[in-house]
Parts: C-alpha cells; sequence; structure tokens
C-alpha cells in the first residue's frame, strides 16, 4: 500500500551525503571535483533556473570580468576560445554551463531550489536542510557556494519608494525598459556602473551619475583575439599554460604595492592620474573625478570608456549627497531637484552580509549571522567553530584585490576534498575546527591587514565590516601563499566525531 502522507515514514526528510549550494564558479568547482573523486551521492541547489552565480545574474550592458579571461577560468577546464583578453559575461557564463557539461554534472543540478534554512542536528550529526520547494533534506556536509557577489546592496534612501518611474539594480537589469530619451540617474560609481555607463550615456537624453566617492580608474588594457592567436592557444597547450602563468605572475606581483611596501601604489597613482588627466579636459569635471585616497584603499577599475562618457554634454557628475527621491526626481544636499524618469543602483553587494538571518544555525541553535555580529570570520575562510561539517568557499577574508578568484576557489576545493577523504578514510562522522585555531588564525591576518593599504589608505571601502570595522573580504597577501596554506587538512586543528550507527541516522 501506498504510504500516508503524514506517516512518520513520509515525513522523512530525504538523505544525501553532500549538499553545495549555489552554482557558480564556486559551487561547479565543487560539483567538478566530487565527481572527479567518485564522490556521487550529492547535489548542487540553485535558487536560479539556470547555473552560472554571479555571471547569470549580472547580465547589464558592457558587463565583464576585469580579470583577463585565461587566468580567470579553471585550470582543470583551459578555453582557448576566449574572444577577448577580458571576456564579456555571455562568454563566461557559456563557459561554465559547458564545463558543467563537460564533466557531466547535469545529473547533480537542482534548480529554483532556495535554501530557506540549514540547521545542524546535534545527535545525527548532519545538516537538515529546507528549501523554497518544500523538500527538506538530511545532509552529512553543506558546503555554501554562494559567493560574496550575490546579494544586491541597496541604499535605503528617503522616499524611494514614492518614484514613479522604473528603478533597478544593476544585477537586476530591465532590457525591456527603452532607455532613449530618457533621463536617468545612475546612484553609484562602482565596478558596475564603470562598465555600464559608457553603454548607455549615448542613448539617454541625460545622465545624472551621483557620485559619493571617485573611484581610481586605470587603462584597460583590452582587445580581441584573433584567429591565429586562438588557434595557437587550441592547438599548442603550452602555449596556453605559458600564458596563463605570466598572467597570473604579473597579477601577483601588485601584492608588492597592496600589501609588502604600500608606498609603491604612489607610482600606480600616477599612471591613473595621467589616464584622468588624458582622458578629461575640463579642469572641473576632472577635479570632481579624482579621488582623495590612496590608489587601492577602495577596489582599483579598469576603463578606457568611463571618463570619455562623464564627459558627454548630456552627461552630469553630481557629488552633492542624496537626501531624497521625489516621485519623478532625485535631491540632492544643496536642494537641487534633478529630474529623473529611471533610477539604475550601481551600489555593489552585501559582501559582509553573505547569508540572511536564520539560513544558517549551528551547533546550540545559533545563527551564523550572530556568531559574525561582529564581523565574519572563518579558518581559511573555510570553516568555523560550531558550524560542523559546513564549508564555505569564497568565505571570509578569501578574496583578492589583485588577481582571480577562480585561484582561490580552487585552493579551497582542494582543502574541502582533503578533509572529506580524510572523513571518508578514518569513519568520522563530523569535523568541526578547534576555537583557538581558528582565532588564532585570524589574528595573524587581521595584524597582516592593518599594515595593508586598504587599512593605510584613507578610504571607505566595500572590504570594511561597518560593525567591527576589519577587513573580513580580502585574504591579506600572495594567493600562492593561500594556496599553501590550504593545501593539506591538519586534523589536529580539528574536533572529530566518530561515526554514527547508521541504525540511529
Amino acid at each position: 500500500m501506498p504510504q500516508d502522507a503524514s506517516s512518520p515514514a513520509a515525513n522523512e526528510p530525504e538523505r544525501i551525503d553532500i549538499a553545495v549550494i549555489g552554482s557558480g564558479f564556486a559551487g561547479l568547482c565543487m560539483a567538478i571535483r566530487l565527481k572527479q573523486a567518485g564522490m556521487n551521492d550529492f547535489f548542487v541547489a540553485e535558487q536560479a533556473a539556470s547555473l552560472g552565480g554571479t555571471w547569470r545574474d549580472n547580465h547589464y550592458p558592457g558587463c565583464a570580468c576585469d580579470v583577463q579571461a585565461h587566468v580567470y577560468s579553471f585550470s582543470f577546464a583551459p578555453h582557448p576560445g576566449w574572444t577577448r583578453l577580458y571576456a564579456p559575461q555571455a562568454e563566461i557564463r557559456a563557459y561554465l554551463e559547458d564545463c558543467a557539461a563537460r564533466f557531466g554534472i547535469g545529473a547533480h543540478l537542482r534548480f529554483n531550489e532556495t535554501l530557506q534554512r540549514a540547521t545542524f542536528d546535534e545527535p545525527t550529526q548532519r545538516w537538515i536542510l529546507r528549501f523554497s520547494t518544500g523538500r527538506k533534506v538530511s545532509a552529512r556536509v553543506l558546503i555554501a557556494g554562494m559567493g560574496g557577489l550575490s546579494r544586491a546592496s541597496v541604499p535605503a534612501i528617503p522616499g524611494i519608494d514614492t518614484f514613479e518611474g522604473p528603478c533597478f539594480h544593476s544585477q537586476h537589469w530591465d532590457h525591456e525598459m527603452p532607455l532613449e530619451g530618457k533621463r536617468v540617474a545612475v546612484i553609484g560609481t562602482g565596478a558596475s556602473a564603470i562598465q555600464f555607463v559608457p553603454e548607455i550615456a549615448a542613448r539617454v537624453a541625460h545622465l545624472d551619475v551621483f557620485q559619493r566617492t571617485p573611484p581610481w580608474i586605470m587603462p584597460k588594457n583590452d582587445r580581441k583575439l584573433g584567429k591565429l592567436e586562438r588557434w595557437i592557444l587550441k592547438h599548442v597547450p603550452l602555449a596556453q599554460w605559458l600564458l596563463r602563468a605570466t598572467l597570473y605572475w604579473m597579477l601577483e606581483a601588485r601584492v608588492l604595492g597592496f600589501v609588502v611596501h604600500p608606498a609603491l601604489m604612489k607610482v600606480i597613482q600616477k599612471v591613473a592620474l595621467r589616464h584622468l588627466h588624458k582622458q578629461v579636459a575640463d579642469p572641473e569635471l576632472r577635479l570632481a573625478l579624482t579621488p582623495d585616497y590612496t590608489i587601492g584603499c577602495k577596489r582599483i577599475l579598469i576603463s578606457n570608456d568611463y571618463y570619455p562618457a562623464v564627459s558627454r554634454s548630456n552627461v552630469s557628475v553630481v557629488t552633492q549627497p542624496i537626501v531624497r527621491v521625489e516621485p519623478n526626481a532625485v535631491v540632492t544636499a544643496d536642494n537641487v531637484r534633478h529630474p529623473a524618469d529611471c533610477i539604475i543602483f550601481g551600489t555593489g553587494f552585501q559582501v559582509s552580509k553573505p547569508f540572511t538571518r536564520g539560513v544558517i544555525i549551528g551547533r546550540g541553535g545559533v545563527r551564523i549571522t550572530d556568531t559574525w555580529r561582529d564581523g565574519a570570520h572563518a579558518y581559511l575562510g573555510t570553516t568555523l567553530p560550531d558550524y560542523p561539517n559546513f564549508f564555505m568557499l569564497v568565505g571570509p577574508n578569501s578574496g583578492l584585490a589583485h588577481n582571480s578568484m577562480v585561484y582561490m576557489i580552487e585552493s579551497q576545493v582542494t582543502y574541502v576534498m582533503e578533509a572529506l577523504a580524510y572523513m571518508r578514510d578514518r569513519g568520522v562522522a563530523s569535523i568541526d575546527v578547534k576555537p583557538e585555531v581558528e582565532a588564532e588564525y585570524n589574528v595573524r591576518i587581521q595584524q597582516q591587514l592593518n599594515r595593508a593599504i586598504w587599512a593605510k589608505g584613507g578610504c571607505k571601502s566595500w572590504y570594511i565590516d561597518p560593525a567591527s570595522g576589519r577587513n573580513t573580504a580580502l585574504w591579506p597577501g600572495f594567493s600562492w601563499k593561500f594556496r599553501k596554506a590550504s593545501s593539506v587538512f591538519k586534523p589536529d586543528e580539528y574536533i572529530m566525531q566518530p561515526a554514527i550507527s547508521r541504525t540511529n541516522v
């Protein structure tokens, strides 16, 4: 007879060994490595209807990577077909989809599955997951690959709810809304705005760019890759390896200015100033676009067309603070009304708050948002005390300001795979990083960060957690040092729980 839906057996959660959340670079890399290791009892839960993470969600005009494509890709899945040095969004998304197909990940993907709550169950040493579809899952291991650029940050401006026109964040770009002939207000001048402002400036009747702090912008050494170059990269594997290695070490050298000798950033700053002076003729506009902090303190942006775009006669850079929004205008502190038919936020993401409250609940019913009340932290950006068998990819202090995040993701995935292999081979039910190990680790990296340009450059940035004043986003040094630190799983740094009898779980 079929079981009644109210019976205990029917209400028992689905069992899975490993649950991966998110299908961007991090989640996909984790899935591929699990598959290659023969650990096939896993799924990848994705809240959207397709994979891609950041490169699916961000599709605004001009969206592209600011790290060269040949290092912004998996080391085990080189792609000789990039059409430009810096890949556009559509190509990166297509690359991720191709990797999923090439490595047979499709069967493990669960689309339209938003994780609503993950609770660690101490008696069974397992995670109980609840999804938006109503599905309940019991997983031995939980791996968060949701990334730091997944939750849009929209400032709470008085009156924003009264605005009568279209209003959206760059991550949620409305391609159906025609901008031609419109007065458009762009709020924010971060990495996204730098890319989409040049794409829309010529199309609109007037564009007001509301700038709180000007960014430092370097020339973008981008170009198309010719057919011969791509043929060589495809048929001569050594050529692609050499290109990747060259780009990696070229980017890695920037740590000398960021961390080792921050005074070296003054040299880079001169290049950026020369770029500004070359592209902006109006001395008043040039002054408004000149930062008052040392380059590198905030994220360094690259663009060849942003300065020409804001120099157009139909574009105004507004430096007065916004005090409110009215039904058809943005009002600044000098009491000037800036008429607007559309508002676009280029205000970045909630990097310091990757999880919403109540989504991840560890031992003793403690929410991860409460654990991080004074700022996010983790061991190797990956594990956290009192959250057994929980691994984060692109977690606290694993971000980079100088090189490819894919390198860091692969390093973390290697560490997770080492931990999983240890648990499997020794019959361990759960591992939990020792509090003193995690605490000592974070003291060390914060000491390094306090000597770096991000602390000494005289600015406020999204790298710094507003609650603690600590840099919770970046790794303080060479990326190869992070790889070395995360290359070996050390069991003595963890509290181990032996395997539990199957009859008890």
